[in-house]
């Protein structure tokens, strides 16, 4: 079967949310039995997010493959429970890498190269890649940013010739705009949507479907007025209201026959009703909570959240599994120290340690878990997180007061975090880290086991510096155990201490993995401690 190719583009403004109603869209697919993958189209020339700064680009998201992707991908495999990869997230900066690396070698064999054919074609080629697999009947496909930006033209140039090139109903366009509501006048305005349309339609693109966000109702007259201005049917102007949560999406979506809508265009069969009861009773019990509880976040990039996007969705799916709403906290680590600790964290009914690169902030994080291994507080380290958990245990326990990672004090006596051997000799900063899914060996009677309850898992990394097991004897015969380790190279992924109700360490980022349908175990029982904490 030749897979169908749908482009979802957006006008007006940024961050209207394409990546929610993409991946919604593709929920209710998958949901009547089609097989759908996303992928994400950026116009920007990084190669990847991975150097970029979280204040620049919020979460870098990492795939199985070891891909370092747009925090959207987060959001396909939340909603869709299936892992993506690194062909599902694409930047100008690597179309344009591939297309020089060919002309270095010769392959346009000396013809004068150009954004149209040449960069275009590589945009095809790229978009056409995961059709070719033969895995998915549905491919949507993402395109970053706004029509009118000057750096998105080349893809709208390359969906203009795929639509030329397919048959009218292998491909369709959705475009996502915005009805801006005046109070003074009480009414919805549709001209920023037309002037959208326009824009798309100057540049060879007629979209099929609108998705209009909006606060408010719109009425079968603006309905039909869009429709009649964008040169769309009325049936396929979408109303997207604001809502409580992204996970009520789908649901909307579903109400306002946006599947329907597509199969129909698309001349496929609806298959079956969707199945979306155990999307509902997520809802049900993310909304109707049990419990209620304060977790404190700390970090560097907290006046950002969606630094920590893929945290904050992992809290919200083990939270609906526990029956509790999470209250997330923002504590800035720049912000802790031993005089104010009490004071910031006392309310708190857990502690999460985020990731995070360089020295600042680090000792607001080391005083947090100091606060909370000698409070009993409930404590979840990741990544970072759990290396400053290894350095306070090693300077407030075992006594090594200059204890430190080298990382940030290349001449600390003990380097109790250091480099990877095949670490130090790298200079490049893109993609060459320790990226993607590693498989962790875990010990029987820990608490990592009870949570996993299984003694193999597979876990995704990103990062560069690691536990120094030369150290391990030392941490054991004190109370904090490596319950957790690689199986090839016996490098510590899960620390745990011995005598407390709840503080474990992650290498890891267990974070990535966690979905609607799938929360993950770590956080499950994590919140669990947390909710026992708050009822003490």
């Amino acid at each position: 079967m030749t897979p169908k190719y749908i482009f979802v583009t957006g006008g007006v403004t940024s961050s209207l949310g394409k990546g929610i109603i993409a991946a919604s869209l593709a929920k209710l697919l998958q949901a009547r039995g089609y097989s759908v993958t996303i992928q994400k189209l950026d116009p920007y020339i990084n190669v990847d997010p991975g150097t970029l700064n979280p204040y620049e680009h919020g979460e870098c998201f990492v795939t199985e493959d070891g891909a370092e992707t747009d925090l959207d991908l987060g959001h396909y495999e939340r909603f869709l429970n299936i892992p993506t990869s690194q062909a599902n997230n694409v930047t100008t900066g690597r179309i344009y890498q591939y297309v020089i690396n060919q002309e270095r070698e010769g392959a346009y064999l000396g013809k004068t190269v150009q954004v149209i054919p040449h960069i275009t074609d590589e945009i095809k080629r790229r978009i056409k890649l995961l059709g070719e697999t033969g895995e998915f009947e549905i491919i949507i496909t993402e395109i970053g940013g706004t029509v009118g930006d000057i750096e998105s033209l080349p893809y709208i140039e390359a969906v203009r010739q795929l639509l030329w090139e397919m048959k009218e109903e292998d491909a369709l366009v959705i475009h996502l705009t915005l009805l801006p509501y005046l109070s003074s006048t009480k009414e919805l305005k549709t001209k920023p949507t037309q002037h959208s349309v326009k824009m798309l339609l100057e540049s060879g693109v007629q979209p099929d479907i609108l998705v209009c966000r909006t606060e408010h109702m719109i009425t079968k007259e603006v309905r039909k007025k869009i429709a009649l201005f964008c040169n769309v049917d009325s049936n396929a102007v979408i109303e997207a209201l604001d809502v409580p949560t992204i996970y009520d999406v789908p649901l909307m979506m579903l109400k306002e026959k946006l599947d329907k809508t597509v199969l129909a265009k698309m001349k496929l069969s609806a298959k079956n009703e969707p199945d979306m009861d155990s999307w509902k009773s997520f809802l049900t019990r993310h909304k109707n909570p049990k419990h209620e509880i304060r977790i404190g976040l700390i970090g560097k990039y907290v006046e950002l959240p969606d630094a920590y996007k893929s945290i904050i969705e992992a809290f919200i799916h083990a939270g609906a599994e526990n029956e509790s709403r999470v209250r997330v906290q923002y504590i800035h680590s720049e912000l802790l120290a031993e005089d104010n600790i009490d004071k910031k964290l006392a309310d708190l009914d857990g502690i999460l340690v985020a990731p995070g690169f360089g020295d600042r902030g680090i000792e607001g994080k080391i005083t947090a878990i100091k606060y909370a291994r000698e409070n009993n507080v409930p404590f979840f380290g990741i990544c970072l997180g759990m290396q400053m958990a290894v350095i306070e245990f090693a300077r407030n326990v075992i006594g090594w007061k200059d204890a430190h990672s080298t990382e940030m004090n290349s001449k600390t006596k003990h380097a109790v975090i250091d480099m990877m051997p095949d670490q130090k000799k790298i200079t490049a900063k893109g993609g060459t880290m320790r990226l993607g899914s590693y498989t962790c060996e875990i010990a029987k009677d820990s608490k990592a086991y009870k949570a996993y309850e299984k003694s193999k898992v597979s876990e995704r990394h990103r990062h560069r510096y690691e536990f120094n097991s030369h150290y391990q004897k030392e941490f054991e015969d004190n109370g904090m155990l490596i319950t957790g380790v690689n199986p090839e190279t016996r490098l510590a992924e899960i620390v745990e201490l011995k005598n407390h109700p709840y503080f474990i360490g992650v290498q890891f980022h267990p974070e990535y993995k966690s979905t609607v349908l799938n929360p993950h175990p770590l956080f499950i029982r994590f919140i669990k401690a947390a909710v026992t904490y708050s009822q003490r």
